[in-house]
């Protein structure tokens, strides 16, 4: 008995703070808006009433949400594709050992330190005023185009800026993935003779699943609520062109003050994601190699 309450305060202790705020300000606010999807409230009045499935009706009528989570979609794969590449390939060559391995590892990471706003600040200057000008410079009119006033520019903007990001925190992963692959494994296949492209494809890849099955479940969950980067780098423009879902569920909630609504895409959105995101696992666990 005294061994379970000692257990019971060890628990209290250390995972106390965390449980507490997660289920304050994850679980209660998830509850009190799957409650507000049922309701007519603007965000603003005291007085609320509820209304039934009707918000859900109107989400799912709201052609523009459609629209934006179909963009959303194409978003999440090319960023998915992309910023996994990229992380996979810097990793793969900052494992081996050359000069300022360090220094490069810690400059890869530090985009994810700094803020989406932040970012979307900083590379609204290099699309706007920066790349425009080496164009101009260069005579190559591709670059020369303001890239923010195009809307299929504008959105190849917004995943540069995105993968630029993202990659640096999967390479720390994919880091950590290469070092625990089993060296005798690795030294069996290179006694067979495996080496290059067949060595990579044949060795290295499979038993890197493991990891690719936890990056991209993060990219997955990362890119679909992507919103400040949105924001403060094409503010959805030009013309509502580059208009994520995660904007445009916000615009609805608190710009339109049509809280109910908003809180009901925002419930579909989850749901969607959620299917997504445990579909990639289930079948990526499915194609691990078993050691």
């Amino acid at each position: 008995m005294r061994r379970s309450w000692n257990n019971i305060g060890g628990f209290l202790v250390f995972a106390g703070p965390s449980t507490f705020a997660f289920l304050s300000i994850t679980i209660v606010s998830f509850l009190a808006g799957l409650i507000l999807t049922f309701t007519n409230w603007n965000g603003l009045s005291d007085d609320l009433s509820f209304v039934g499935l009707s918000n859900y009706a109107v989400a799912i009528a709201d052609g523009q949400f459609w629209q934006s989570l179909g963009l959303t979609a194409l978003y999440v794969v090319v960023v998915v594709v992309l910023a996994n590449a990229l992380a996979f390939a810097l990793a793969y060559g900052l494992s081996g050992r050359i000069r300022f391995r360090g220094a490069l590892r810690a400059g890869f990471f530090t985009p994810n330190l700094i803020g989406g706003v932040i970012l979307g600040f900083i590379w609204y200057f290099i699309f706007s005023q920066g790349v425009v000008a080496v164009g101009a410079a260069l005579g190559i009119d591709a670059l020369a185009t303001p890239w923010l006033a195009s809307p299929t520019l504008a959105f190849w903007a917004l995943v540069i800026a995105t993968v630029w990001q993202v990659a640096g925190f999967l390479v720390v992963i994919y880091l950590a993935g290469l070092t625990t692959l089993p060296r005798d494994v690795l030294e069996a296949a290179s006694i067979d003779g495996a080496g290059g492209w067949a060595w990579m494809r044949s060795v290295v890849l499979p038993l890197m699943r493991p990891t690719f099955t936890i990056c991209v479940f993060l990219t997955i969950g990362r890119s679909f609520m992507t919103y400040d980067m949105n924001l403060t780098l094409t503010n959805g423009g030009p013309y509502g062109s580059t208009e994520l879902v995660a904007m445009h569920v916000y615009q609805k909630a608190f710009v339109s003050q049509q809280f109910g609504t908003g809180q009901a895409e925002a419930l579909v959105l989850f749901l969607i994601v959620a299917v997504i995101s445990v579909l990639q696992v289930s079948v990526s666990r499915r194609r691990e190699v078993d050691l």
